[in-house]
């Protein structure tokens, strides 16, 4: 198996403090799905990723090992996060009322001004902070400068 023509980025690692219920959070509230899981003498690891084929695969990695345990320490937080856009207005609402219904909404629906746009943000297990978006125009501003496309 080769590896790619040229440097990608590929993954973002974050600690988890139970890595069952990261696991849980990430495919209930994003397209992410359990990839790989391994189990350690020294703890655990998985990584989650959009289960669609790509030649730009992206993954997010939680690591649970025992000096994660003891209590959620997050690292993407207050305004570090992992942004993800959805196809539509919609889907950021509905993302929305699913987190304030699981009172981990941290950051309400609003609309901001271009690149931004319409927003909301929610907070993983570990108090982690995840954006969710819609017309963010992270795509366009790709195939425009350099032709690329999802």
């Amino acid at each position: 198996m080769a590896g790619p023509s040229q440097p990608r980025l590929t993954h973002v690692a974050i600690p988890a403090s139970d890595i069952d219920r990261s696991i849980a959070w990430y495919e209930r509230f994003t397209p992410l799905r359990l990839l790989d899981r391994r189990e350690e003498a020294t703890g655990s690891s998985c990584w989650l990723a959009a289960p669609e084929p790509t030649d730009r695969p992206f993954v997010l990695v939680l690591v649970s090992y025992p000096a994660y345990r003891e209590k959620p320490k997050p690292v993407l937080f207050p305004f570090a996060h992992i942004g993800i856009e959805l196809p539509q207005r919609g889907d950021v609402d509905v993302v929305a009322e699913l987190a304030k219904a699981n009172d981990c909404l941290k950051w309400t629906v609003r609309d901001l001004p271009a690149p931004v746009g319409y927003v909301c943000a929610a907070t993983d297990p570990d108090g982690n902070l995840v954006e969710f978006s819609h017309n963010q125009g992270i795509y366009d501003a790709l195939q425009k400068k350099w032709g690329i496309s999802d």
